[in-house]
């Protein structure tokens, strides 16, 4: 599997060069500023791309904003950002476009390496990986609507909908059944007005639209 990472800092692109080698992925290019991970995306074309969202030269948002250009020319590219803290707005930028292929992971979550890599195949895959730091961001902010009618239960299984796992991986989390992870998910979804029939990362895309404040899209 392809990738394209836009890092700055060369000991952790160095780290992740490493990393993903052992792991069965091919590192195409390391990006030093967002100009150049573009170049580098449009030449190799890669399978998924790990973004910096802070990027040379203000080291502010150029990361995330040409991980969404390049999601824009190349529709559905999957992009797994990475970022040192929780910050919700950019968050919600990546969100935005309504697709999966999508992941927002601290740094700190790099260390897991089992769950790191589980993430970016999911993120290539064309699922979802949110950090459960910012779902947990998320929901916070949701206090006062229908998110405080559900279950402490409830609440755990849309968490982990959130992030981006299946059923089976909930089930496994919370050392519940497959089937009551199925009734959970039926009433959550009953409970925040969401279709039920949605399914795969497009019921993650639903419930991250409604925690971002934001209508589902159909």
């Amino acid at each position: 599997m392809r990738v394209v990472i836009a890092e700055d800092n060369v000991l952790l692109s160095t780290g992740l060069e490493l990393l993903l080698a052992t792991k069965g992925f091919e590192v195409m290019a390391i990006a030093r500023d967002a100009e150049a991970f573009e170049d580098a995306v449009a030449e190799h074309r890669p399978d998924v791309t790990i973004v910096d969202v802070r990027l040379p030269p203000s080291f502010r948002d150029e990361g995330i904003h040409a991980a969404l250009r390049a999601r824009r020319w190349y529709r559905g590219l999957p992009v797994l950002v990475l970022s040192q803290y929780v910050e919700r707005d950019y968050a919600g930028e990546l969100l935005s476009d309504g697709r999966g292929g999508i992941g927002y992971l601290l740094k700190d979550r790099i260390s897991r390496v089992a769950e790191f890599v589980d993430a970016l195949r999911r993120v290539a895959a064309g699922g979802t990986a949110m950090d459960p730091e910012v779902v947990a961001q998320l929901l916070a902010r949701r206090n006062g609507d229908p998110i405080d009618d559900l279950t402490p239960r409830e609440r755990e299984v849309l968490a982990r909908m959130a992030q981006g796992h299946d059923n089976t991986t909930i089930a496994q989390r919370l050392s519940i059944t497959e089937n009551a992870v199925h009734k959970h998910i039926g009433n959550i979804f009953a409970k925040l007005g969401l279709a039920p029939s949605d399914s795969g990362h497009r019921r993650v895309l639903a419930v991250l639209a409604y925690l971002n404040g934001r209508p589902p899209e159909a």
